[in-house]
């Protein structure tokens, strides 16, 4: 736990929530994910809680085979694609607070129809990228 309690915001400071229940926060920055790695190795057992703003529909998609994700609309309009046994299922994300829980293993991108901010726990250990076609 820090030695000081304070209010941080999730625009500039992600949490890394680990398998004890212990939350650590840590700032974003260029090399952000480089840092992650090294501090947080493979990331086994945790979680990372993060808010991204989008004005554009993804360039990629992604998958997390270690667990499931947590994906919440906080403004703006997204539809989050699942590809589930080769068939995109649309789910849209239209009011502030809307949430999907992306299953464990399932590819899935997000198409942007307003500028937007989602908010997401994700299991990264293992997680893989591949492009939008």
């Amino acid at each position: 736990m820090p030695s000081e309690v304070k209010p941080l915001s999730i625009n500039s400071t992600y949490v890394v929530l680990d398998g004890s229940g212990n939350a650590v926060p840590v700032s974003v920055s260029d090399t952000f994910y480089e840092e992650l790695n090294r501090t947080f190795g493979d990331f086994k057992d945790k979680r990372l809680v993060s808010q991204f703003n989008f004005d554009s529909d993804w360039g990629t998609w992604e998958m997390h085979p270690a667990g499931e994700e947590f994906v919440c609309l906080l403004s703006g309009q997204v539809d989050l694609i699942l590809d589930q046994n080769g068939v995109e299922n649309r789910l849209a994300l239209e009011t502030p607070g809307s949430y999907v829980i992306v299953p464990k293993g399932i590819w899935h991108t997000a198409r942007v129809h307003q500028p937007s901010s989602v908010l997401f726990i994700t299991p990264g250990e293992g997680t893989q990228n591949r492009p939008v076609q």
